[in-house]
Order: structure tokens, then sequence, then C-alpha cells
């Protein structure tokens, strides 16, 4: 063997344990859930002792399933309000204010990343206590202080607050990568625009941006995604309560497979969630042919 044929063979073997691990973990369930969502198979009843293929019965009866939808909708609104809004502007100045020279800069990085540290069923249970209503809870306080009248805040504005709080935890993924991005601009293409006479928002608008296009659509690939696959944090809150109001898609699935025992249905929403994510995923990368 040649010296390029077995160096290809020792990538190949060092490579090995990642893809088991990711054929075990990820490809195999992706395809068992597929199948799975031609089946009639159940927690209780005829469809847990003995499932049989029911074809397209399942995708059927999502199309005419209003929850689902609903959960769809409100998805959509989750994703775009937390992920694509939210964390990209707030943490896209963050990344602007760590970018510079700035005075106490360790404690305002650690300050964005906390959130990251705490567990997200932790994280939901300290943010239920804030947004308890009455006097009991934080905000309501707060509000109380300004002469506002005191709100209960997870069944008032629901989905509202779950964005917030989403939009909390993941600012600090934002910063980061983000904060990689500005990084990698050049210093000397915004010393030739300042020697040109042109102000730091136009600089920021007309030279950075661009060049941090590819950086802004892999992060907003990786937030949507993974906002999309979101369940513990959410269903910690709320439940996807109240009356459906929060109830995104990983709920729904839950619900429909563990609280209603039907596995081929709930194998079905996680499909179409799968199919989804692709979508989204493809959209973001050909969008400027960046290559992720």
């Amino acid at each position: 063997m040649t010296y390029q044929s077995r160096a290809q063979w020792q990538l190949r073997l060092i490579l090995l344990p990642s893809a088991a691990l990711l054929l075990a973990l990820v490809i195999w369930p992706a395809l068992y859930a597929v199948w799975l969502s031609f089946t009639n198979a159940a927690l209780v009843g005829p469809g847990a002792a003995n499932p049989r293929f029911v074809g397209l019965r399942n995708y059927a009866r999502l199309v005419g399933d209003g929850d689902f939808w609903n959960s769809l909708m409100v998805t959509g609104l989750f994703v775009l309000g937390s992920a694509i809004i939210g964390q990209f502007v707030l943490g896209l100045v963050s990344a602007v204010l760590l970018n510079r020279p700035l005075r106490f800069r360790a404690v305002f990085n650690a300050i964005i990343l906390l959130p990251n540290a705490v567990p997200e069923v932790v994280a939901g249970f300290l943010w239920i206590s804030m947004l308890a209503g009455g006097e009991r809870g934080v905000l309501s306080r707060i509000v109380m202080g300004l002469g506002l009248q005191p709100q209960d805040w997870l069944n008032t504005f629901p989905l509202t607050m779950i964005i917030v709080v989403n939009t909390w935890r993941g600012i600090a993924t934002a910063m980061i990568l983000l904060t990689a991005g500005l990084s990698s601009v050049p210093k000397e293409v915004h010393e030739a625009a300042v020697m040109d006479g042109a102000k730091p928002g136009q600089i920021f608008r007309m030279i950075t941006l661009p060049l941090i296009l590819p950086t802004i659509f892999l992060y907003m690939l990786i937030s949507t995604v993974s906002t999309i696959s979101i369940f513990g944090f959410v269903y910690a809150l709320t439940r996807g309560g109240p009356g459906g109001a929060t109830e995104i898609l990983g709920i729904y699935l839950y619900n429909q497979s563990f609280t209603a025992y039907q596995l081929g249905y709930g194998a079905a929403v996680a499909v179409v969630s799968l199919v989804f994510s692709l979508i989204v995923g493809v959209i973001y990368v050909r969008a400027l042919k960046v290559e992720v």
C-alpha cells in the first residue's frame, strides 16, 4: 500500500467509532420512526401487542387534524420570535460589544453565557417562579412597583413569555458564532473605509454585515433547527397550555405518543417535523450558496 492509501485507511478507522455512534443514535432511530409512522403501533390495545402496516393513514389523519396545524403554527411563531428575531438581534448586539474594547468585558461575557450552564428543566422552573401570577412572582412585583397591575404571565401571554425565555437562553450561542464571524473581518477593510470618510453605521451596514453573512446564515440554520426540536424547556414552563397556545411540535408529538398512547401517529408527527427541519436547512444553505 502507498502512503496515501495507508493514510486514508487510518482516517477511516479513526472515523469508524463516530460513524457507528451516528448510525446507532441518529440514522437508525430516524429510519425506525419512518417505519413506525406507517403502522398503528400503540402503547395499549391491539396496536401494542401486534402492530400492523396501515400505509398513509397516519399522514392522512394529520392533514385533517386541527391540533396538528395549530402546533405547526405555534412552532413557526416560536421559531420566528425567539430564534430568528430575538436571539439573532440580541446576540449580534452582544457580539458587536464584545468585539471592541469594553470595561468589565469578562463579567458581561459570563452573564450572557450563564443561562447555558443551567439545565433546561431547572431554568424552566426558575422562570415559573419569576412569572408566577399575583404578588408572588418577581415580574409581578416589578410591574407593581411601576404602578401596574400584576398578571398571571404564563396564562395571559403564554407564547410571548416562552419566546422571551427561549431568547434569554439562546443569546450565548448567537453571540459565540457571530463574534467568530466579526473576528474574521479584516481590520484593513475597516481602516480603508474610515480613511474614505465612512461613518461607523455605514461601515457596519455596507461592509461588516455582507462579510459575515455566511456566518449569519450558519447561525440561522443551527438556531432554527434546534428551536424546532425544543421540548423540555417549554414543557416545564407551560406543558403546551393554556388551551394549546404553546403546544409546539415537540409537545404535540409527546402528547400523541405518550399521553394518547398512539406511537404510530406520534411517529408521523416526528417525520413531518424532520422533513420540515430538512426543508428549512436546504433553504438556508442554498439562499446564498453557503457551504456548511
